[in-house]
């Protein structure tokens, strides 16, 4: 099993128990380890677990109708699975898939208000930002009851621990950035190698395995496309107030259509999103909620244009004008068309060039919880992203080779305009500065949060 960051994070819910008692919610993408990680963090934590699976155990839903009592729901648990021990104060309850029985989950509030304490709580669900997933009347979301954790796919930190990479060249990577001094060119060149190797396989931790073990991209590349398959398989998908899956056939058709368009949108030279690229009489009323809706599922982030650059950021986005990126570079390059992954490896970037890059700085971001957005004008000036990083607003540019900076030195050279000094300008050379831009690698986007 991958050492995953959110572990850290789990340790510090268990801890906070003593003083809060909340149910731990962990949400994020089908097959990012969610199931795999909780399960190890429980075994290593409690004495006792009693993992309960909603979506493959639909008959054990059935306990949760009704009064949601804790002796009421812990009898029917225990005659419901005969081979396990709810023994108090040792165990946890693990509610995996947790959005297919709405029940189970405003149960979290009742086991937290045990006056006796007796069991904790970790629920994880892959489909839980969806609005209106579950159409079955409940008592809703045990809202105050609830510590959330969002699990992503892995990113390059955690891609360079699952390839075994010693702990001392990461360490002292991330010093060179903190100090602004050049990385030693032979571990420059290594971590450029790993970020080529990263930029295809991505975070998707079956993925991640399959490299690892027998470093075959087309394997790679098949697990990417089947998982990006499994998800087209939910889109649309709800379920009735019986809690039966059923698919809106309408909502379907315009998600797959704006899915479909990702790599034609990413391609261009101005990445905006653009109705037109889904269909002739596309508009926004009809397909704003498929994006939304793709937003949510956790596959995309939208980066926001800004109407100035001030802070804060978010009150300057732009609503209507935005650029989609993919959640996952290896998902991403999945997407393209077979051969990809060679023509990377190959330093043959085609047309998706800067898409392919772009998309790996938003996913870092991403993966930092940073907002996504961007600066443009109908004049041509435009940076690839604007972030709040160590409290100042931060032009980010981002190159595929070390390429011109026109626009990011326009604003920096235009005091009376813009008030803008702090920057980044990702490249595949090394760390230095010509006195108005800063100049780092390409592999260091994990490090700018």
């Amino acid at each position: 099993m991958f050492k995953r960051k959110i572990t850290e994070e789990m340790l510090t819910w268990k801890q906070s128990l003593s003083f809060k008692r909340k149910g731990l919610i962990i949400q994020g993408l089908r097959q990012v380890g969610k199931t795999t990680i909780v399960k190890d963090f429980a075994a290593r934590e409690y004495s006792n677990v009693v993992y309960i699976n909603f979506k493959t155990n639909r008959s054990i839903r059935s306990v949760f109708d009704g009064d949601l009592d804790v002796d009421r729901l812990i009898i029917g648990l225990s005659a419901a699975l005969p081979k396990e021990r709810l023994v108090p104060w040792k165990t946890v309850l693990i509610f995996d898939e947790v959005q297919e029985c709405g029940n189970a989950r405003s149960s979290i509030k009742p086991f937290m208000e045990d006056p006796q304490k007796r069991f904790d709580i970790i629920a994880t669900g892959s489909l839980l930002g969806l609005r209106g997933y579950n159409r079955k009347p409940s008592g809703g979301p045990a809202t105050g009851f609830e510590t959330f954790l969002e699990m992503k796919p892995m990113d390059f930190e955690e891609f360079l621990w699952a390839i075994g990479l010693d702990p001392k060249p990461i360490d002292y990577v991330k010093e060179t950035f903190k100090n602004r001094q050049k990385v030693d060119p032979a571990v420059n060149e290594s971590f450029h190698r790993y970020f080529l190797d990263y930029l295809c396989v991505g975070g998707m931790p079956e993925a991640v395995a399959a490299f690892v073990q027998s470093k075959d991209m087309s394997r790679v590349g098949q697990i990417q496309r089947d998982i990006l398959k499994s998800y087209q398989d939910d889109f649309g998908k709800h379920l009735d107030v019986n809690e039966n899956e059923i698919i809106d056939r309408d909502e379907l058709g315009r998600i797959k259509a704006v899915y479909d368009s990702i790599p034609s949108q990413l391609g261009k030279e101005n990445k905006k999103f653009q109705y037109a690229q889904i269909g002739e009489h596309a508009r926004a009323r009809n397909y704003r909620s498929a994006i939304q809706w793709l937003v949510d599922f956790g596959l995309i982030s939208l980066c926001h244009n800004l109407s100035a650059l001030e802070l804060p950021l978010k009150g300057n986005a732009i609503d209507d004008c935005f650029k989609i990126y993919v959640n996952d570079t290896g998902l991403f390059v999945a997407m393209l068309e077979e051969g990809t992954t060679f023509s990377i490896l190959q330093g043959n970037l085609g047309i998706y060039k800067g898409a392919l890059y772009e998309n790996l700085v938003a996913d870092a971001f991403t993966k930092n919880s940073l907002p996504l957005f961007y600066y443009a004008k109908s004049s041509g000036l435009e940076i690839d992203f604007v972030t709040r990083h160590q409290n100042e607003l931060t032009l980010i540019e981002v190159k595929a080779r070390n390429g011109k900076s026109k626009s990011l030195k326009t604003i920096l050279n235009d005091v009376s305009a813009y008030h803008v000094k702090a920057n980044y300008k990702l490249t595949d050379g090394n760390i230095g500065s010509d006195g108005l831009i800063n100049t780092i690698p390409q592999y260091m986007a994990f490090l700018i949060d």
